[in-house]
């Protein structure tokens, strides 16, 4: 692997074991509060402070401008995760962990080739194929397994 490309990889890594001590951090939240939606509010108030001191810190100060052209759904990637943030809380102690993480990454797979085939949001186009097909029934088998297990 080219030795650039390794830290995204391992940050990548990194992230995804975040992904999976959220949902039952969250969780917690969820029942003390009595809501996976206050939960999930208060994931988002606590990550917007981390990632305001975070922006603060690396000194890039773009103006007001650069969004003036952005279309609407540029600005919806929060509400993306808040849903995503929301339902872990509620459906993590249901459905167990490992449930919620391969029906979730089967999802975001799904949902990837989709926007991967169509081109959308900016992205370059590439089109469904035989071996990415494949791949998506693999992690489908994986989730049957982890579910049945």
């Amino acid at each position: 692997m080219n030795p650039v490309a390794i830290l995204p990889v391992l940050l990548v890594i990194f992230a995804g074991g975040m992904i999976a001590v959220q949902a039952p951090t969250n969780a917690m939240l969820a029942k003390a509060g009595g809501s996976p939606v206050l939960a999930a509010l208060v994931s988002f108030a606590v990550g917007t402070i981390a990632l305001f001191a975070a922006w603060l810190a690396g000194g890039n100060k773009p103006p007001a401008a650069s969004f003036a052209g952005l279309p609407w759904y540029a600005w919806m990637g929060g509400l993306y995760g808040a849903t995503y943030v929301a339902v872990a809380a509620y459906a993590a102690p249901k459905i167990g962990l490992a449930s919620l993480i391969t029906i979730g990454i089967a999802g975001q797979i799904a949902m990837a080739l989709w926007l991967d085939h169509i081109g959308a949001l900016g992205l370059p186009r590439e089109p469904v194929s035989l071996g990415r097909l494949l791949g998506a029934a693999l992690v489908v088998a994986g989730v049957v397994l982890v579910r049945r297990s």
